[in-house]
This record gives structure tokens, sequence and C-alpha cells, in this order.
């Protein structure tokens, strides 16, 4: 007659701690993507970033990560926006990571673009508002942009002239001006950001701006505004008075 097996032989061992880390990482993962799939809506910033983060670097806790992120940075908006060196700063941020997250603000900027695309800009102000902070506002740089549009105000050239302080030596009025007679523009629309988050014009932003409505006048190229980009809100130089 044969003996039965020993007792203990039927028991199967008992999962190591990283065996169970690893299985506890797997079951929020998939709790996390069955909420992103079904309710995005009730996430909270910090999980989209991390499941963002998840399928860039797959086995690595990143609710640390995204923490870590929005309280460097301050908010999604400013993590989303931020230069790729300052995201390195963050510990368990690599190419990866980074590239996660640059390609989420891309996709995110190109969504909000393209309402503004093929439509009458100054009826469609709301929208254009919206690109430009999504697109500025937490930028650590100034940027000088100018936005060319034709005679029906629709926009058909978007381009970043000056990085840097903006003033007369950055902003040079007849290259601004050379663009326009180049692109055929029939009026333009002058954007800069303000890094501080205040977008409250300064006496250099108010004579560039002067400087090239003037020049622009007897080339019948009418400046519709120039709109300063902050974090805490931007400012329509026009409604200002300074147009």
């Amino acid at each position: 007659m044969t003996a039965a097996p020993p007792l203990f032989d039927q028991i199967p061992p008992a999962p190591t701690a990283d065996a169970q880390r690893v299985a506890d990482a797997k079951g929020h993962r998939e709790r996390l993507r069955a909420r992103l799939l079904g309710d995005a809506e009730g996430l909270q910033d910090y999980e989209l970033v991390e499941y963002l983060l998840t399928l860039a670097i797959p086995r690595v806790d990143t609710k640390p990560i995204a923490k870590a992120l929005l309280r460097e940075f301050g908010g999604i908006g400013a993590t989303l926006a931020a230069d790729p060196a300052e995201l390195r700063r963050v510990k368990g941020m690599g190419d990866t990571g980074i590239a996660a997250v640059k390609i989420a603000h891309a996709a995110a900027i190109r969504l909000i673009r393209a309402r503004t695309t093929g439509l009458p800009v100054l009826s469609n102000w709301q929208a254009l508002e919206d690109y430009l902070h999504a697109d500025m506002a937490h930028d650590a740089v100034e940027r000088f942009r100018v936005l060319h549009l034709n005679t029906r105000n629709v926009l058909v050239r978007d381009e970043v002239m000056s990085r840097g302080t903006i003033d007369e030596a950055a902003v040079h009025v007849r290259e601004v001006i050379k663009r326009a007679l180049d692109i055929g523009s029939a009026a333009l629309i002058l954007v800069h950001n303000h890094p501080s988050g205040d977008p409250s014009p300064s006496q250099a932003d108010i004579r560039i701006t002067r400087a090239i409505v003037e020049a622009g006048r007897p080339l019948n190229i009418q400046v519709h505004d120039h709109i300063i980009v902050g974090r805490n809100g931007q400012t329509s130089l026009r409604a200002t008075g300074v147009i």
C-alpha cells in the first residue's frame, strides 16, 4: 500500500514579499485602468499622471513619482508643460517617462488648436485664448509669437519670433512687418507670455506693441491685439486701450 504524501507537500509556498508587491501593483493598475475607461472624470490629477507613467515605466510604482511631479510644478498643466530638463530633476523621471509627459502635452495642445483651425479668429476668440493659455501659460521662458491672419481673419501662420525678455532689442519691428509682407498677412495678433504668472503689461510691452501698430498701418496690416498670457490669466492690450 502506497503511503500518502506528506501534508506540507500539498500546501503551496507563501508568496515572497516582492511577489506580493508585484501582484498588488498589477491589481492597482488594473483597477486604475478600469476607472480610466469607465469614467476618466472621476480620476484625480495625480492618478492620470500615474497611469500615463505606467505605460512608459511599467515595472515601477509610479504613484509617488506622479505626486512628486504635481507637487514640484504645482499642478497637472504645469507638469505637462515643464521643460524636459526640469522634469528630469524629479526622482524616477528618465527619458521614457519624460517622453510620455511631453507626448501627452503635445496631443493636448493639438486638440485645443484644432478648434481654431479654419474659422475666423475674431468670432472664435475663446478657443484662441484656450489654445494660447494651454501652450504658453506655464512656459518657463518668455516667448513672443505672431499669429498671421488673412483677409477673412482666418489663422494662416503661427510663428515664434523671439525667446527671452521682450523688448525692442529682442523683437525687431521691421522683422515682424517684413514677415507679414512675405506671408501676405492682412492682420496680426501679437502674443507673449509672462513666466512670472502675472499678465500685466510692462512699459516695454506697450512700446513694442505701439511700434508694430504704427509700422503696419501705412501697409494696411492691422494689429488686432497683443495678448499677454500668464498662469494667473490673460491681458488684452486692445481691451486696456493700448491699441
